[in-house]
């Protein structure tokens, strides 16, 4: 039987995603008012950076490959994976104010992303028949604030391929959880993403296995996090990182049970988040499994 395997068995010193220019949030708009808007282009047809010499300069006269697709929207902002189809992650910052309003769902449709380039852009044809929710990354009931912010979060960018039971019930439930700190904390800032775990086959070997779906190969992950920056009145940061699988999950398990060292998410995903936190407070709190909160 294959088994799924998260490295990382404890909380080391990286702990790393590059929130560098944070500040005190002043009103609701906190984090997004602070990080750069980047204009809703692809990547690749951006300007070069600056590569010093005359001969690296030359390099990039046809263009580069590619780069860093951040953008930057009226509720989160999202890195993009061309291969994927998806995000690598999507932060948002909740607040008692954004989550009441009167926005509504129902006006909200699923519709591309025409910020990426088509090659590497989902669609719903891809979604339909697939079997697979259109899983909100930032979730829509996060930005009842504004109609636009709620509508912002349909694009297919901020959405990965869910499994429907885990959609609908225990990640559900992760991000109702998530909300109901936002009404008990100063600041909450939520990083959500895929990943796409190693496991072990019968062979004893490790592989890196995913499904695609649709003519464009959307990657369906093998699991979902969430990590979670809490700020409290005290001045205490508390930091909250839970992983789930892409499949369905017993709504009943204690939340507590997805809870994951946040340095098992660095290593599995690639990313480092918070990297300048410890810059910021001396009084910091990592909960995991069998952490009194």
């Amino acid at each position: 039987m294959a088994r799924w395997v998260l490295p990382g068995a404890a909380l080391g010193a990286g702990l790393g995603w590059a929130l560098g220019a944070w500040q005190r949030p002043q009103e609701a708009e906190g984090l997004l008012a602070r990080l750069p808007v980047v204009p809703a282009v692809a990547a690749a047809a951006a300007a070069p950076p600056a590569l010093g010499s005359p001969g690296r300069a030359e390099l990039t006269k046809y263009g580069l490959p590619g780069l860093a697709q951040v953008r930057s929207r009226e509720s989160y902002v999202l890195c993009y994976d061309p291969r994927a189809r998806s995000a690598l992650w999507v932060i948002e910052q909740l607040s008692p104010h954004g989550l009441s309003g009167a926005s509504e769902r129902a006006r909200c449709d699923f519709q591309e992303d025409e910020s990426v380039h088509e090659y590497h852009r989902a669609t719903n044809g891809d979604y339909r028949g697939s079997g697979f929710d259109r899983g909100h990354l930032a979730a829509a009931a996060n930005h009842k604030w504004s109609q636009k912010a709620m509508q912002d979060t349909f694009y297919l960018s901020n959405v990965a391929p869910q499994n429907p039971h885990l959609n609908q019930n225990a990640w559900n439930n992760l991000e109702k959880y998530c909300r109901s700190l936002a009404r008990s904390n100063k600041n909450v800032y939520v990083c959500t993403g895929p990943l796409f775990l190693p496991r072990m086959e019968a062979d004893g070997k490790m592989y890196v296995k995913y499904q695609v779906i649709g003519k464009n190969n959307v990657a369906v992950p093998t699991h979902f996090f969430k990590v979670l920056i809490l700020e409290k009145e005290s001045g205490e940061i508390e930091l909250r990182s839970y992983v789930m699988p892409n499949s369905p999950v017993d709504e009943k398990i204690p939340l507590e049970r997805f809870l994951v060292p946040i340095e098992s998410i660095e290593r599995a995903s690639g990313l480092l988040f918070v990297p300048n936190i410890l810059k910021r407070t001396s009084n910091l709190k990592a909960i995991t499994a069998g952490s009194k909160s």
